[in-house]
């Protein structure tokens, strides 16, 4: 069945859309080149980078990109979901719904995003310039998920499954050829509740470095037993870090 898009969704004059002028349209010209996209609408695609610290800063003139966004994250689990339906048959829906899980997390949408230089091109504001904005997994991962459904408005879905699927299905391949990117906080916790029915537990060690070069160490608790410290810039990755350490070492034993 052939999918539209509704005749209401065209209308995008209710955005404030950032102006695409002078350098900017060709950095947009650029961006398309390189991604393998092909806007009607270049506002529309500009608005799709507009972080909300940006919006901030520009006294109510011009939108952020999350009502993008979310339409965008619907957009791509769809595309995902009905692909790994059609592909892998014979796979029960857990599997299926590990699978997309992986494949449509932070961390994997934010490497395609630095894959295609997204971050080149996304609109933040000063504050978030200073403090390193651009690297910052959830804003690649959100301005990419807002381009998915701002291609979708301007393209049908069609076009935006083809380019979902262009960047996804490599993705899916090496969660099937397990050389994925692990989730260890999510291995660990179904891990802990399956072999002991308990919970990690997340303890913060210690902080070193500067302000500006941060390290976290943390440790984690499972069944009494604790494992770490593991390390990382922010305590999301420390915590991972000390997941990995404490699931390696309880599987192997």
């Amino acid at each position: 069945m052939r999918r539209r898009s509704p005749r209401f969704f065209k209308r995008h004059d209710s955005y404030k859309c950032p102006p695409v002028e002078g350098a900017r349209r060709d950095e947009l010209a650029l961006f398309q080149r390189h991604a393998g996209l092909k806007f009607k609408n270049q506002e529309l695609l500009n608005l799709a980078f507009s972080h909300r610290s940006y919006a901030n800063e520009s006294n109510g003139s011009v939108d952020n990109n999350e009502r993008l966004e979310f339409l965008g994250d619907s957009v791509l689990g769809l595309a995902v979901a009905e692909y790994l339906h059609e592909s892998l048959p014979d796979r029960p829906e857990g599997d299926l719904a590990k699978i997309k899980s992986f494949v449509v997390s932070e961390t994997s949408l934010s490497g395609i995003a630095r894959g295609i230089r997204l971050d080149n091109f996304v609109l933040v504001g000063k504050g978030e310039e200073y403090s390193g904005g651009r690297a910052k997994k959830a804003i690649l991962a959100d301005a990419l998920e807002a381009i998915i459904g701002a291609y979708y408005l301007d393209s049908g879905w069609r076009e935006a499954r083809r380019f979902v699927l262009e960047y996804l299905v490599p993705e899916i391949n090496k969660v099937l050829e397990n050389r994925h990117q692990k989730d260890y906080k999510t291995l660990l916790q179904e891990f802990a509740q399956k072999e002991y029915r308990t919970y990690p537990k997340y303890v913060l060690d210690k902080k070193t470095g500067p302000d500006h070069e941060r390290v976290f160490w943390m440790v984690v608790e499972v069944a009494g037993k604790k494992f770490g410290p593991g390390k990382g810039t922010n305590k999301k990755q420390a915590e991972q870090a000390a997941a990995s350490l404490a699931y390696q070492a309880l599987r192997g034993s």
